[in-house]
């Protein structure tokens, strides 16, 4: 276990927070969308720009965060989260959502989006020590995966609740919305308690070579990663939660408090197996960890579409998050492993602009496919992601610290 320092509770606060609103959201963002009058094809175009606007913002501040200031970074994300909020409460103006979707910080996954997760694990791996990184890795994502579970309940459950009160679907979402950009703004409060322990060391990043994406000897390996986690994201854009979520509504009728308990149970048990990584990585390795988990959830996640009810098809979805988890701890303890301390928060960031690449892709061309097969997404996503854990295991199995926590 890892001491609690001041700076360690107060990530885990604002990750908490943050996971919370983004699980509030996911749940009800597809059915806004579609309630202000969007078709399937235009809210995947959405969902895609959003998440390419985000790897834009995203390769903007990680990539200087450790010169320019890591809290300061943090702060400027969540005021984005806060103003984006604001945006999609005022209008259901396709274009407006767009550019507020580009710029701000929208989550439609329900998983984290933005410049938060590659600083604060760069502030994580400075504040702990290299033997407790897979640990505090694994209950930071415990606690997000909680968070988004909580958030989902929450938001289905308001909507639900709202609804029966006589106030419109259309209202009810926008007052998720507004709870979303209130959250915002508190975590820019909270980031402005952060001390300057989680900066980068100006020693440390003062004597390393210089690069425009702030890596030097890494880059080799960190392009390659990039590479790989680009695919397994373009994978996951064809099943964001918000996708999920309107596929359930649409596929089997289940309503906003249906869906909020879904996604409740699916990232409990995500957090969960998020945890249970640890002991495992000890006993096989990072890699192996990584690869032998994932691909039996790939093999769930094809089997949601082909079930022939409800309950079987949430029964597959379950499974398949009780083990879908088990490989992020352990990819942020390795991309942390492989790179030079005053490298983090650039080699955190662009791996993870490379997923949100990977991920802006793919939504646009799910929204097509809902129209010719619905359950076709999830098939697509659960092959590609196969192919993703093979790619991996045969580049870097024989890695010299495929076995480090």
């Amino acid at each position: 276990m890892f001491d609690l320092d001041r700076n360690i509770i107060l990530l885990f606060t604002t990750r908490t927070l943050r996971l919370f609103a983004y699980g509030f959201l996911s749940v009800v963002l597809a059915l806004y969308l579609s309630e202000s009058g969007l078709d399937d094809v235009l809210m995947g175009v959405l969902f895609s720009l959003t998440l390419v606007g985000d790897a834009g913002i995203s390769f903007l501040l990680t990539t200087t965060a450790d010169r320019f200031g890591r809290k300061k970074t943090l702060v400027i994300g969540a005021i984005l989260m806060m103003a984006a909020g604001v945006v999609f409460i005022m209008t259901s103006n396709p274009l407006f959502l767009i550019i507020a979707a580009i710029i701000g910080v929208i989550s439609p996954s329900g998983n984290e989006i933005g410049p938060f997760l590659p600083v604060e694990q760069a502030m994580l791996s400075q504040l702990v020590t290299k033997d407790q990184r897979t640990g505090v890795f694994a209950w930071y994502n415990l606690i997000g995966s909680f968070s988004t579970a909580f958030g989902a309940l929450a938001g289905g459950f308001l909507a639900k609740l709202l609804q029966s009160h006589g106030m419109s679907p259309l209202d009810s979402y926008r007052v998720v919305l507004l709870g979303y950009a209130i959250i915002g703004g508190i975590l820019a409060l909270v980031f402005t308690r952060l001390s300057g322990a989680c900066e980068a060391a100006h020693s440390a990043y003062s004597r390393a070579p210089r690069t425009r994406m702030g890596l030097h000897k890494s880059r080799g390996v960190i392009v390659k990663l990039s590479m790989l986690f680009s695919l397994d994201a373009f994978a996951g854009g064809f099943v964001l939660q918000s996708f999920m979520a309107y596929w359930f509504h649409v596929r089997f009728g289940a309503d906003e408090a249906a869906l909020g308990s879904i996604f409740f149970g699916a990232n409990l048990l995500a957090g969960v197996s998020a945890l249970l990584a640890v002991p495992l990585a000890k006993k096989i390795g990072l890699i192996r960890t990584m690869v032998f988990t994932h691909l039996p959830s790939n093999i769930l996640l094809i089997l949601v579409p082909l079930m022939p009810s409800y309950a079987l098809a949430i029964s597959m979805l379950l499974l398949r998050f009780s083990i879908s988890q088990m490989d992020v701890p352990t990819r942020q303890a390795y991309t942390m492993a492989v790179v030079d301390p005053d490298e983090r928060s650039a080699a955190a960031g662009i791996t993870g602009i490379a997923r949100s690449i990977g991920a802006s892709l793919s939504p646009a061309v799910a929204g097509v496919l809902f129209t010719v097969f619905l359950g076709s997404p999830f098939i697509i996503a659960g092959g590609l992601k196969i192919l993703y854990d093979i790619i991996l295991y045969r580049n870097f199995k024989a890695s010299s610290v495929s076995d480090e926590l």
